[in-house]
């Protein structure tokens, strides 16, 4: 009657544990997410994309290209993305040798006293003297035990907790794929950003330097006008205190120029050397703007959103894989080799030994921690969810934000150079005037600072112009070919 208690209390818990398990949250697919996404970017329904451009066809300055290719050699963070590709893999290796048997060489030795009133005594002590047994099968008191021979234990993947925890290793090993081209289109872009930045500083130091001379020009002039009685010593000062201006501006951009070629040598990996490039943003070709495509593309070009999509469909795997531990678990022991309590006799063929041993366990008082562990999976997954539609948002708008930056800053570039032509006229009159008597020097003066402010905004325009055709590219998902 105990017996049957026994067995009926274990079934009873069995069935308590796999009623509890069946209370399963529904995974959310990357294709449920991604349902309400727009069909296309601001009305545009071409459906060819620069992201399938290679960096080495996107960007028409060769220096550049050559900048990018040195930085994919060197880099600190990339190579670092690298090696986390590697672990991933180890990770997924791992995971894959769960689904197999281990296989384990044992040499085992070890002695053991039993007692005089122990069941093991008696049997030992009442086998010495029976008819049936020889000399070397004489059971000596302690007794040794020798093994040497090949364990084994396999875990059988009933319910697919492993081959889930592999699906989810696959995933997270394709997700740091997806975070090294991640890296190689962050450190694409950023290259390219300080390398048109350091083009707009030689551009705006070749303008100030211009403008030093011209504003030396005027000041030897003011100061002739002086001494022939036609200006003052305050427009001599206002002259020199302009010329003080500009030249200051001269060593600012100089020490901003001297911080992107470090910023650029750092991300290439080198200590020294010169950045090769351009002189002027003006004259350098824009890079190749074909169209974005269409969203959905993007959601297979950029590696954050494929990246965040396979840590969503790694989570689903880890809740497949929770919800296995609530059920019972098959573990098979098998042996083989040879066992005896005698060292000299531990090879003869008569000590050779193999076996098997099936268990199945079942959790019972720890199904409040494997619960927990279950909930804690699910929170995760819930949070990989809210990173998927915040990859998918935030590259949607980042590709809308530079169509339109594209678009404004070209038409801003265009107001900005009828702006300058019609300064460099005023300039051209005041200067006239001033020399007849018409205008007096702070015409002159605030003319010539109009001038060098027009035309080093338009330099600036010129490289906003640059990071947003940079930019788009690297939100569509482009930078890592």
């Amino acid at each position: 009657m105990l017996k049957k208690a026994n067995f009926y209390i274990l079934n009873t818990a069995l069935l308590l544990v796999t009623m509890a398990s069946c209370k399963s949250y529904k995974p959310v697919t990357g294709q449920e997410v991604a349902a309400n996404l727009p069909s296309t970017f601001n009305n545009n329904t071409d459906t060819a994309t620069v992201a399938s451009l290679p960096i080495g066809q996107f960007f028409a300055d060769q220096r550049l290209v050559n900048l990018i290719d040195t930085a994919l050699k060197a880099n600190p963070d990339l190579l670092s993305a690298l090696q986390r590709v590697e672990a991933a893999r180890a990770n997924l290796r791992f995971n894959s040798s769960k689904l197999l048997p281990t296989i384990n060489l044992a040499a085992n030795a070890g002695v053991e006293k039993y007692g005089d009133y122990t069941q093991n005594g008696v049997g030992n002590y009442d086998t010495n003297f029976s008819n049936n047994i020889n000399s070397d099968q004489h059971i000596p008191n302690p007794v040794p035990n020798y093994f040497l021979g090949f364990q084994s234990s396999w875990e059988v993947d009933l319910w697919g907790k492993m081959s889930n925890q592999k699906k989810a290793a696959f995933a997270r090993f394709l997700a740091s794929q997806s975070g090294y081209r991640l890296v190689t289109t962050a450190l694409t872009a950023q290259i390219a950003g300080l390398y048109y930045q350091l083009l707009a500083y030689d551009t705006e130091q070749g303008i100030i330097k211009k403008n030093i001379k011209l504003q030396e020009h005027a000041l030897e002039i003011v100061k002739i006008q002086k001494l022939g009685g036609r200006a003052t010593e305050l427009a001599v000062q206002q002259f020199e205190a302009q010329l003080s201006r500009t030249k200051g501006l001269e060593y600012t951009t100089r020490q901003q120029i001297t911080e992107t070629e470090n910023q650029l040598r750092f991300l290439t990996g080198s200590y020294s050397g010169t950045v090769t490039r351009d002189t002027s943003i003006m004259k350098t070709k824009l890079p190749v703007v074909l169209g974005t495509g269409v969203p959905s593309q993007m959601l297979l070009n950029r590696p954050d959103i494929r990246g965040a999509e396979l840590e969503l469909t790694a989570m689903n795997a880890d809740i497949k894989a929770a919800r296995a531990n609530f059920f019972p678990t098959l573990t098979l022991t098998p042996y083989v080799g040879y066992n005896s309590f005698r060292a000299n006799l531990l090879f003869d063929p008569a000590s050779f030994t193999y076996g098997i041993l099936g268990g199945i366990t079942a959790p019972i008082f720890n199904r409040k921690a494997i619960k927990a562990e279950y909930e804690r999976t699910i929170a995760e997954q819930k949070i990989a969810v809210y990173n998927y539609q915040k990859s998918i948002l935030s590259g949607f708008q980042e590709v809308n934000n530079n169509l339109s930056g594209i678009e404004n800053f070209n038409r801003a570039f265009e107001f900005k150079q009828q702006e300058l032509q019609s300064l460099n006229n005023a300039l051209s009159v005041a200067n006239d005037l001033y020399l007849v008597g018409r205008a007096n020097y702070l015409e002159i003066i605030t003319a010539q600072r109009s001038v060098l402010d027009a035309e080093l905004e338009l330099a600036g325009i010129k490289r906003n112009i640059f990071l947003s055709s940079v930019n788009l590219y690297q939100a569509v998902g482009g930078g890592w070919r």
